[in-house]
């Protein structure tokens, strides 16, 4: 199985570029965020035509996730146990779920879509709840990987955090002063390593940004970000047999400001396998 995830940044803007790509590079399944629409604006007739089913989560313009697969989605979730939710200004646990979520179950590889919120800045309540959110997919991550030992289980998406020094090349982004270099982010992010999913990308590509920034010459500059990942539980990690970054994808016309991350499965081994260490 060929997976990948992409913040593709407004699906019904970059349709065409999308599908291309799955295509050209044989892709099973993609987790997309950033599709800023409706369902029901979804442009679903290319990735049908092109052989994929869909499973789609949009509120408004803003945010939205999506799943396309050649194979069969099935047990989709829009939201996982705790996600909090925002609304500016206001407080409490009522406040409305965005569209940043989506699980979902493919020939036997539970997975999930996410865009993790930005943070803003590190005195805005969207940083605490940026944090918040962490905390309760962690949480959620430790009880699944737990409770389905033998499952591979990951999360793929826009994280919006950069874990190390080297990942980030944007003069901008500076620590103590922007989001997604904080020690608490940063510290987040680690933090689904002791709930039981690991980076299964990093060990096979250790450099690479994901992501530039449209501004200042960002991406000739190589000036970038890597803050998309896959994190596999075990199961899914001891499955990966190679891992890409498609840097490609951000040069051309109307590109996304994030590229592709593409991890290849094998899932036929046998159950004793896991008991090998993770990376060898």
């Amino acid at each position: 199985m060929r997976i990948a995830t992409w913040n593709v940044n407004s699906i019904r803007t970059r349709v065409e570029r999308t599908v291309d790509w799955m295509v050209r590079e044989d892709v099973d399944v993609l987790a997309m965020q950033e599709i800023k629409c409706k369902p029901e604006q979804f442009p679903h007739e290319a990735f049908e035509a092109a052989g994929y089913e869909l499973a789609i989560h949009g509120l408004n313009q803003w945010n939205g996730v999506a799943i396309a697969s050649r194979a069969p989605i099935e047990d989709v979730a829009i939201e996982f146990p705790g996600m909090p939710g925002f609304l500016k200004g206001h407080e409490g646990p009522d406040q409305p779920k965005e569209a940043r979520a989506l699980g979902a179950t493919i020939d036997g590889v539970r997975v999930w879509s996410l865009y993790v919120p930005n943070g803003r800045s590190l005195d805005d309540p969207h940083y605490t709840y940026k944090l918040d959110w962490l905390a309760a997919l962690s949480e959620y991550t430790r009880a699944e990987t737990a409770a389905h030992p033998t499952r591979p289980f990951a999360l793929m998406g826009d994280f919006n955090i950069v874990p190390f020094d080297h990942d980030n090349g944007d003069p901008t982004v500076i620590e103590g002063v922007t989001t997604h270099v904080s020690p608490a982010e940063r510290e987040a992010f680690f933090a689904f390593e002791g709930a039981g999913v690991t980076d299964v990308v990093r060990p096979l590509v250790p450099e690479g940004f994901t992501y530039w920034d449209y501004k200042q010459l960002r991406f000739p500059r190589n000036e970038g970000l890597r803050i998309d990942f896959i994190l596999g539980s075990e199961a899914f990690a001891h499955a990966v047999t190679g891992a890409s970054i498609h840097r490609n994808e951000r040069k051309g016309t109307a590109p996304s400001d994030h590229v592709p991350v593409l991890v290849d499965l094998d899932l036929g081994g046998d159950d004793d396998e896991f008991d090998r260490p993770m990376f060898l």
